[in-house]
């Protein structure tokens, strides 16, 4: 799956801006947590997945239902206020795109950045301890991502560009230290590269330059995974306009081995847009819609599979959900799971 996946309702415990040391400090967090992150796992490894995550239980209940996909960050690098302000293009923004704006929010850079107490590989550590299975490390969100969420009240940087940059450095030493505990798949979660939609051509260059250095000298197979916007299931239009279409192609330089991308959700529009991809470039295919309470059956998922093996062989496909399941009922997920594995074991037969 994407990363994320609905926490056990019994886990109600929040790391709420906390160092995660510090909050396991509290045997009943530490043994909520590390039972929650046990319970998920555990429910991949029944729906037969390959290649599992933790869940992401280190993500708080905030707004947007993921929203501690962003305000982790903010809260454990040092140099933000992590108040939530209004979102820098709010007063852009027109439609449906207000109140989802309002949910993600702003924030503030007062200082310099540097590194603070992330933890990502104590997080893979406390995971990897439950499963012999691999486990994949969700970084993100990512630097550009970040930067434009920015309001610069202090420190050395002038815009999101500059910002960007240092987020980078923090964000490439994390991914190294994974690599040196043992991680051998690392997904970057950066929506970065949708930002030309709003700033300009100009900026291609400048997010291609960011996730670059973000990924350099990281020795592990890594995705980047840019969906299509989930809050509360919403689609942020403007963001994405054009689709996987209008920017794909712009990133097949960039240094990643596979790209992670939601097409269930659009009834697997655009796929054909994989025939160009680069040979040394694979596609995780998002064939689950994380965005709906239906659980598909497994023939349903078999066709939307085949879509894609139209246009990628086999061998350069991985299959996954699209973004993000911790909106859904967990009930939902854990069916869902089973429905893409059933899925999978349809078209492997028709393969083999």
């Amino acid at each position: 799956m994407v990363g994320s996946y609905p926490r056990p309702s019994w886990f109600t415990q929040q790391l709420q801006g906390r160092d995660l040391l510090d909050a396991l400090k509290d045997r009943r967090h530490h043994e909520a947590f590390t039972d929650a992150v046990h319970t998920v796992i555990a429910e991949q490894e029944t729906a037969g997945l390959d290649i599992l995550t933790d869940g992401q239980m280190w993500f708080d209940d905030y707004s947007m239902g993921i929203g501690s996909f962003l305000w982790y960050w903010f809260e454990r690098i040092r140099g933000f206020d992590p108040a939530k302000l209004p979102h820098p293009s709010r007063s852009k923004a027109a439609g449906v795109d207000v109140p989802m704006l309002d949910e993600v929010g702003g924030v503030a850079v007062l200082d310099k950045i540097s590194a603070g107490p992330l933890r990502l590989v104590q997080l893979y550590e406390i995971a990897q301890g439950f499963t012999k299975k691999p486990i994949k490390c969700c970084v993100g969100a990512g630097p550009t991502q970040l930067s434009t969420m920015a309001h610069f009240k202090g420190g050395p940087y002038k815009n999101y560009h500059d910002l960007a940059y240092a987020l980078s450095e923090i964000f490439n030493a994390e991914m190294k230290s994974l690599v040196a505990a043992g991680a051998k798949y690392i997904q970057l979660e950066d929506l970065g590269a949708w930002i030309p939609n709003l700033t300009g051509e100009k900026d291609f260059a400048w997010v291609i330059d960011i996730v670059n250095r973000t990924v350099a000298g990281v020795d592990a197979r890594i995705g980047w995974h840019f969906c299509l916007g989930n809050t509360w299931g919403n689609i942020a239009h403007r963001f994405t306009s054009g689709g996987y279409r209008r920017i794909l192609h712009r990133y097949f330089d960039v240094h990643v081995h596979e790209y992670v991308l939601d097409f269930a959700c659009r009834d697997m529009a655009d796929t054909d847009i994989l025939c160009d991809l680069p040979k040394d470039k694979s596609i995780a295919a998002g064939v689950i819609d994380v965005r709906t309470l239906e659980i598909e059956a497994p023939e349903q998922v078999a066709a939307r599979i085949r879509k894609v093996l139209e246009y990628v062989p086999a061998e350069r496909v991985t299959l996954t959900t699209d973004c993000g399941m911790k909106q859904l009922p967990r009930f939902c997920a854990s069916n869902k799971l089973k429905s893409l594995v059933q899925g999978a074991n349809i078209v492997r037969a028709e393969l083999s």
